[in-house]
């Protein structure tokens, strides 16, 4: 039996964005966002608990915030979004236990196809996006599909993360890179 188009998606292979199925989720997750967004903070916390895959407690997400599906966001324990973060997540986004995120973060499991034939067929893939436990993410920060922060690291603000971070490491720039934090 061949895979579904949302089947495709989660296992990180091509899949056509388009398909009815993805689609109806797509509306299913703006709907929520629209009603999260808007409301006031005392409704806020069920419906970002309908909204995602898991959602720990103790967990803050300020409005303005966007996503794809919602059902691949995974926030643990105490996890902190500040306002107007984007996370697309056609594959899973998992951020750890007292992560705390700056303003207007943009993390992207979401992908394209580097051949020009290919997108031209309007197919996307996408990369898991995995954040570790005490991360600091400043405002502005970009985390590129496929990426690892590892516990206890330090993202800049405004930082474009290409490539895997270290647990502890502190990184900053656009590409980030490595720095010895001054206190």
């Amino acid at each position: 039996m061949p895979k579904s188009e949302k089947q495709k998606m989660l296992a990180g292979e091509l899949y056509t964005a388009n398909d009815p199925e993805l689609q109806a989720e797509l509306e299913r997750a703006q709907t929520l966002l629209i009603n999260y967004n808007l409301a006031i903070p005392e409704a806020r916390d069920g419906i970002l608990r309908s909204l995602l895959g898991t959602c720990g407690e103790g967990v803050v997400v300020r409005p303005g915030f966007a996503c794809d599906y919602g059902y691949n966001i995974h926030l643990e324990r105490g996890v902190f979004l500040n306002f107007n973060c984007v996370l697309l997540d056609v594959m899973p986004i998992r951020i750890g236990e007292g992560t705390q995120v700056g303003p207007a973060v943009q993390m992207y499991a979401a992908d394209h196809p580097r051949d020009r034939e290919t997108r031209l067929q309007g197919l996307e893939c996408g990369k898991p996006v995995t954040i570790g436990r005490n991360v600091w993410i400043g405002g502005g920060a970009i985390l590129l599909p496929g990426v690892t922060v590892g516990d206890d690291a330090i993202i800049g603000a405004g930082a474009v993360v290409t490539r895997d971070v270290q647990p502890g490491q502190t990184v900053i720039g656009n590409p980030a890179r490595p720095v010895t934090p001054k206190l």
